[in-house]
């Protein structure tokens, strides 16, 4: 099912049963290959372009919702910094369990030195670090390295040309570290010139192997978020 014709709906995802070696709260994603996530719509942020705290819906490609989350970014760095603004993300399964936490610190968005590159941790459960997705620079592409918990390079995450598709679906490939295999993609939903005008509230897409170590995909969703804050929302 194409990401654009999914709708939210009001059924949650049926929990898993425990399974040997995956973080708690993570058993939903053993189960599938595809995530769509919905930003709630926003009336007070789309009145008064003033970006208040964003919530999110993550939902499978049945449209049943698997997690909730919740931006607790400080508002004032919202409101001043934008997309390079600290922030830290928490994901909630659908009893209420936090079962995902993404830091991001506050860094400057320019590119053209290691120091100013962006970075986040992303932990499951809270407290306990599973990987890292790091921004690199490349004179062409957008590009991050997945890591895992000791900051080994695992994958890649490419993006494609963000300045020259401002009206199209943007899209940013998971590779194998040597960059010849396309593994899953995070990409955009472009819902419509005239909906784009009426609200910022967006959604964008996440496809992997259904088979992907679980922690890579929880990495991905966390990478999603960042791409999103980045690059989706100049555009929406």
């Amino acid at each position: 099912m194409a990401f654009s014709n999914l709708q939210p709906t009001i059924h949650g995802m049926r929990a898993p049963g425990t399974i040997p070696n995956c973080p708690p709260g993570l058993e939903y994603l053993t189960q599938i290959n595809q995530l769509l996530v919905c930003q709630r719509f926003d009336l007070l942020e789309v009145l008064s372009c003033f970006e208040t705290s964003k919530k999110y819906e993550v939902m499978n490609n049945q449209g049943q919702r698997i997690y909730f989350a919740e931006d607790r970014s400080n508002c004032f760095l919202r409101y001043l910094c934008g997309p390079s603004r600290s922030f830290t993300i928490t994901i909630y399964d659908n009893i209420g369990r936090d079962v995902i936490t993404v830091h991001k610190a506050l860094r400057c968005s320019c590119c053209w030195r290691n120091c100013y590159l962006q970075k986040l941790k992303v932990e499951a459960p809270p407290g306990e670090k599973i990987g890292y997705v790091y921004q690199y620079f490349h004179p062409f592409w957008p590009m991050f390295k997945i890591k895992n918990a000791n900051k080994e390079d695992t994958m890649k995450i490419r993006g494609s040309c963000v300045v020259s598709s401002c009206l199209t679906d943007l899209n940013f490939n998971l590779l194998s570290l040597d960059e010849e295999i396309v593994i899953g993609k995070i990409s955009n939903t472009w819902a419509g010139f005239i909906r784009e005008l009426s609200t910022n509230a967006d959604k964008f897409g996440i496809q992997f192997p259904l088979d992907l170590d679980v922690k890579i995909k929880a990495l991905m969703l966390g990478a999603s978020f960042l791409i999103d804050y980045m690059y989706f929302e100049l555009w929406s």
